[in-house]
């Protein structure tokens, strides 16, 4: 038997620091000075008037809010409106993509309909009423006249921008409220003016149950929906909507019949070391997953369990323990234990839609605990997700990922079959978060998947266009995914969602870190597992990368013709970083192919959800750095990560690609094309749109695969090649003859 040739580890030692090139020029003006006073001026009285005509309590400490839209020519950071805000007494809170056709343009031809920045810029209410007077008083070739020409309109921020009107003919009290906590001011000062303008409606708020995200508190409120809707009057509200309920545990009606038999391994799990924890809804009193179970814990004791949620529960940590099981026959063995935490009881199965914000609680509860590397979520709201705000749950946990070392998979929704040009059929909340990985359902462990009807679709939110970012087998009805019903005897119920592949899923990152060890870091592991991807023809927005494979030795091994190479590190803003591809060191012949997929983890400003991670990579391929330019101080670039072939034709903004926290790509070439091949990488840095005051370093993973056909020993020439630098990892257990993650 010939040897498994593994990952090969330390990539990061083929990095180091570079200067970064030289940047173009300014934009041609669109608009003098003169001309956008002109402009402007109408649009100053209107959102002064508009704000006049609100009631005084409406304006805690006086301050008001309006919304600022830039011309779509300048919405990168460094055009950010920075000079004129501060100069006029406004400050951003928060900020969305709109789609507008502007009066001038930077493009050759008419205007068209572009994607472009809008701020919601707040100040008091003396300020917006002088804001003619100061443009008046604004300098040629000074910043604020710059900014001042970047604006294309200035609008009023109205009651009905704030609401959204999903469902008008459904009878319900509850709803949830999004709220800028402005600047410097008090939190409690705005959260009691809110309290007493809610009180004023006959609206209860529940602020026990809120969550505070970036600078926006979410809060769940009571009352009649005219009420509730005269709420948006408040300056300081960001977005009115009905409570959305958790998603039902039985989405997909499962098939009936006889139980179906099974086995269980006698075995231990092949590593004791990953930390696993499945949120779920709890776990049956009798069951037969005990062996495998290292913890189970009621996040609230005093609780009874769901009826459906201890079903579900048992058949999600079925999933992650043992993958699809065959009937009548022997389960696979576990990579790890598992602990179950049951977020999710009898209280949260009522018809009380706050137990959405406490089931958010119990899930924030664990995240903060920083007790797991691995942890799967298959529940949620039943909402799909929108483009101009994020909503709680996103947030919060993104937030609680962002230093990358927590792997989350998060269950996409198994609305795919709702109306798709409502956008119904989207992604469900919070499987848009930027830091976890959405999984969608396949309808086969075959060679003849194709993406489950029911599984819920792309695009997701920019950043964050390609969603789901994975999906998995999930169960379909000519191949149901067999779980473990409870009950003393292991005995299988057959399965179908979202809720299945997403455990099916990160059991395979699991087993990477069973197999390989700690040297992989969760990142490492996440950019493994869209490497590894299988697409197929289909659409980013039906599959995301791609299907995890089956096998997980598919994406830790190299084949003959093949070598795979990690990177892992951190990243400095503003600051260019050199990754070398490594060959052989008498180069490749013959077609070549190659592959690499970035991976980071941010920070994100949940109130700006135009600009929510604040971290971007530009990435540029250069293959050959004898090509190089007369006058240029770098070889010449060729594409690689083509993200823009994603955009829609609505909504998408004109970076598409810079600010997204995955980068996949797989480009074809002659080995004799490639001399010195690098990736120089830029850590862009932001902050709530506009340019950030202390960013911090933040940590990637790179993976590339080299293939060549013509070089069947590919492996150990590229390992020769760099000795004492390039090693693999070995795998830190002993390799039973079966590991796949599937049947």
């Amino acid at each position: 038997m010939s040897e498994t040739n593994f990952l090969i580890g330390r990539g990061e030692l083929l990095t180091y620091d570079i200067k970064g090139p030289k940047r173009g020029g300014e934009k041609v003006e669109l608009y003098t000075l003169e001309q956008a006073r002109g402009r402007l001026a109408p649009q100053f009285k209107l959102v002064a008037d508009a704000i006049d005509r609100l009631p005084e309590t409406a304006f805690p400490g006086d301050i008001a809010v309006a919304k600022l839209t830039m011309n779509p020519g300048y919405i990168a950071k460094s055009y950010f409106p920075a000079a004129m805000l501060r100069a006029s007494g406004l400050e951003s809170v928060g900020s969305r993509n709109v789609t507008i056709t502007p009066e001038r343009w930077t493009r050759k031809g008419a205007p068209e309909s572009a994607s472009t920045l809008e701020l919601f810029v707040a100040g008091r209410r003396d300020v917006f009423k002088h804001l003619p007077d100061w443009a008046a008083s604004v300098e040629v070739n000074t910043r604020e006249a710059l900014d001042l020409a970047h604006v294309e309109i200035f609008s009023p921020l109205t009651p009905d921008d704030r609401i959204r009107r999903q469902d008008e003919t459904a009878a319900t009290r509850f709803f949830e409220v999004g709220v800028h906590l402005f600047g410097d001011e008090d939190a409690a000062f705005v959260q009691n003016a809110f309290k007493k303008f809610a009180g004023s409606r006959k609206v209860k708020v529940h602020g026990d149950l809120s969550f505070l995200a970036g600078n926006l508190w979410f809060v769940p409120v009571e009352g009649a929906r005219d009420n509730v809707h005269q709420l948006a009057e408040f300056s300081l509200v960001r977005v009115v909507r009905p409570m959305p309920k958790l998603r039902g545990l039985r989405p997909v009606v499962r098939a009936t019949g006889l139980a179906i038999g099974c086995r269980l391994p006698n075995a231990q799990p092949l590593s004791s070391e990953p930390k696993v924890a499945i949120l779920d809804g709890g776990l049956p009193d009798e069951h037969t997953i005990g062996p495998w179970l290292r913890a189970y814990k009621k996040l609230d004791d005093s609780a009874a369990d769901d009826a459906d949620g201890i079903g579900h529960g048992l058949a999600v940590t079925s999933a992650f323990l043992f993958g699809p099981i065959s009937p009548n026959d022997e389960a696979p063995r576990p990579f790890s234990f598992v602990d179950h935490l049951r977020v999710l009881d009898s209280d949260s199965a009522t018809e009380h839609p706050l137990e959405l914000y406490r089931t958010l609680g119990f899930v924030e509860q664990v995240l903060l605990s920083r007790q797991y590397n691995f942890v799967n979520l298959s529940l949620g709201p039943d909402l799909p997700i929108e483009d101009n705000d994020v909503h709680a749950w996103t947030s919060v946990i993104d937030e609680l990922l962002s230093d990358g070392n927590t792997f989350m998979t998060v269950a996409a929704g198994n609305n795919g079959e709702r109306d798709a040009a409502s956008g119904n059929s989207r992604v469900q909340v919070p499987s848009d978060c930027v830091n976890a990985l959405a999984i969608g359902a396949t309808s086969s462990v075959g060679d003849t998947w194709c993406r489950a009807p029911y599984s819920a679709i792309g695009p997701g939110r920019s950043p964050g266009v390609v969603k789901p970012d994975l999906v998995a087998f999930g169960g379909d009805p000519s191949e149901y995914f067999h779980a473990l019903a409870p009950g003393l005897k292991p005995s299988l119920i057959p399965e179908r969602g979202t809720s299945f592949a997403a455990p099916y899923a990160l059991r395979s990152a699991v087993g990477v870190r069973a197999i390989l060890g700690s040297e992989l870091s969760p990142l490492a592991i996440k950019a493994l597992l869209v490497h590894g991807a299988q697409a197929k023809t289909y659409g980013k927005f039906d599959v995301g990368w791609g299907k995890v494979p089956e096998d997980v030795m598919e994406l830790i091994t190299c084949p003959e013709g093949v070598a795979r190479v990690v990177y892992q590190g951190e990243l400095k803003p503003g600051k260019f970083l050199r990754a070398e591809l490594p060959l052989p060191g008498a180069g490749l012949k013959g077609k070549v192919r190659i592959k690499a997929t970035f991976c980071y983890a941010c920070p994100v400003d949940p109130q700006d959800a135009a600009a929510y991670t604040r971290a971007g990579l530009e990435v540029v391929f250069r293959p050959n750095s004898s090509r190089q330019k007369a006058g240029k101080q770098n070889a010449d670039t060729r594409g690689f990560f083509d993200m823009k072939t994603y955009a829609t034709e609505q909504d998408r903004r004109q970076d598409m690609g810079k600010w997204e926290t995955v980068l996949h790509g797989d480009k074809g070439m002659l080995g004799s094309s490639l001399s010195a091949p690098v990736f120089d990488v830029h850590y862009n840095a932001r902050e709530g749109a506009g340019k950030p005051h202390r960013p911090d370093k933040i940590p990637y993973a790179l993976v590339i695969t080299v293939e060549a056909k013509r070089h069947p020993d590919l492996y150990n020439e590229i390992l020769r090649a760099y000795p004492q630098i390039l090693i693999p990892i070995q795998p830190q257990i002993t390799l039973p003859v079966r590991v796949g993650t599937g049947r």
